[in-house]
């Protein structure tokens, strides 16, 4: 089985490691912020729902390795500021592998997406886990978008997935 966690890796700012289940009230404030979920329907209304429902996944994929979010870390503070990482997707019938990414509100703009959206693909590739990889992106979720863009993805195609519309966003090995 394939491990797609970036466990132990880094970046100039961030470490990465695994979530565990005492990070559930640090990553809450991110269901507290309306702005956080704006563009996804289906979540639940509940902030508390929501993330218990995150975590669930999170975890899920990590016993099924189907990879996962990795927490991100502050090496200045050691503050929880967001979580990502290459999770296995199916979208339109088709296995991809995904570089999932969000970020605590109160660290938004500061660079930390990208930072470690970077990482993943620079991770996936030296790895060979793909010739190319994707993020899921709400047809209105800006700024999201820009992260991919700044990833040197580009819009693949335009789809719907688990009922709301969105952008795949690719780029390949090169």
């Amino acid at each position: 089985m394939t491990n797609y966690l970036l466990e132990d890796e880094s970046t100039e700012r961030l470490l990465f490691r695994k979530f565990t289940p005492e990070d559930f009230d640090l990553w809450l404030p991110f269901y507290d912020d309306p702005r956080s979920t704006e563009f996804w329907d289906g979540l639940p209304e509940n902030p508390i729902e929501a993330c218990q429902q995150q975590f669930d996944r999170i975890f899920e994929r990590y016993e099924k390795g189907l990879g996962g979010m990795n927490a991100l870390i502050l090496k200045e503070t050691e503050a929880l500021v967001g979580m990502c990482g290459l999770l296995v997707q199916t979208v339109d019938e088709k296995e991809e592998l995904e570089i999932g990414y969000s970020v605590l509100p109160k660290y938004w703009k500061k660079g930390f997406a990208i930072e470690a959206a970077s990482k993943c693909k620079q991770f996936a590739f030296e790895n060979h886990f793909a010739d190319s990889l994707i993020s899921i992106i709400h047809i209105d979720n800006v700024p999201s978008q820009k992260v991919a863009l700044k990833n040197g993805m580009v819009l693949d195609k335009i789809t719907t997935y688990k009922d709301n519309p969105v952008h795949i966003f690719r780029v390949h090995k090169k």
